[in-house]
């Protein structure tokens, strides 16, 4: 097994990134922390960074500076970004041009939904890294079980969750900490190189299974609501800025005919155990917020 000294960690004081980074550091990584702003630098260090690098993805030259001396770079796009698609390659580009050996990409279970605005620039990167000389490794995670966390509080309080889709569709999900398990061990050991792994966590579920669910943690009854789009966009207070909207709208629009499936054997065969489960997380989340059996 190759051990990587260097890392650099896109957004390692972001919600995803900064999970992926103590799992680096478990396994003897240093690891250099990209963060867009100096304010989050401290926060990155938090989360186990040794080294800070600013810059924003678009700043070639931030980006190059940031990549010297590194080893390998792990990276997971930010929701919504513009241009994607060219910002990935870019990237790509500016780590082999750097010598960088080794590049783990973060990004959709089933990339090739063109439907999937969120999706599309993810290919591109893809293609842009298998074609990069570098050794990649390839994750596509389903939803993340994060994405609900601020639901749950909303549910313990009101005995509702909400979304703007059937609640009968179906979704792969997983904890993102299992996938930033599995993005560590790609990049502190060979066993994952030049793999692509769809990485959920035990079966497809529905929101009336995830109601069920939060329903038995909270110690109350929880209904599935299903507002429209726009009743839903104001009840999360969404911003108004267009692109995201946009983007949301046809993500949704999308499960709300097709669901988004995956198949949890790639996750539990890399972990060795089985993943975190949908109960775990939520049992996890409400007692650190003093939720469970409140009411």
């Amino acid at each position: 097994m190759t051990t990587l000294n260097r890392i650099l960690a896109v957004g390692a004081a972001g919600k995803f990134a900064g999970l992926v980074v103590p799992e680096l550091v478990k396994r003897g990584a240093i690891v250099r922390g990209l963060v867009r702003n100096p304010e989050k630098a401290e926060e990155a260090r938090a989360n186990g960074v040794t080294e800070i690098a600013i810059g924003d993805l678009s700043d070639r030259a931030a980006i190059e500076s940031a990549l010297q001396g590194v080893d390998g770079v792990f990276y997971l796009a930010p929701a919504f970004l513009q241009d994607e698609a060219q910002v990935g390659m870019q990237l790509v580009e500016a780590a082999k041009a750097a010598g960088v050996r080794r590049f783990l990409f973060s990004g959709a279970i089933h990339p090739v939904i063109s439907q999937l605005a969120n999706h599309n620039g993810k290919p591109a990167v893809e293609e842009a890294l298998i074609r990069s000389g570098m050794q990649y490794t390839l994750l596509q995670p389903g939803v993340f079980y994060q994405n609900m966390a601020p639901a749950l509080p909303v549910a313990a309080e009101h005995g509702v969750f909400a979304e703007p889709f059937s609640s009968t569709s179906t979704l792969g999900r997983v904890d993102y900490r299992d996938v930033a398990e599995v993005a560590a061990l790609a990049l502190t050991g060979d066993a994952l190189a030049y793999g692509t792994f769809e990485l959920t966590a035990g079966e497809n579920t529905d929101r009336d299974h995830v109601v069920r669910i939060m329903g038995e943690v909270l110690g109350r009854e929880v209904k599935s609501v299903t507002p429209t789009f726009e009743q839903w966009a104001a009840m999360v207070h969404l911003p108004d800025a267009a692109r995201p909207t946009q983007m949301l709208r046809a993500m949704y629009a999308y499960y709300d005919r097709h669901g988004l499936q995956g198949n949890s054997l790639t996750l539990r065969a890399i972990l060795g155990r089985e993943p975190r489960s949908l109960k775990a997380y939520f049992t996890e989340l409400a007692q650190d917020q003093s939720l469970a059996n409140s009411r």
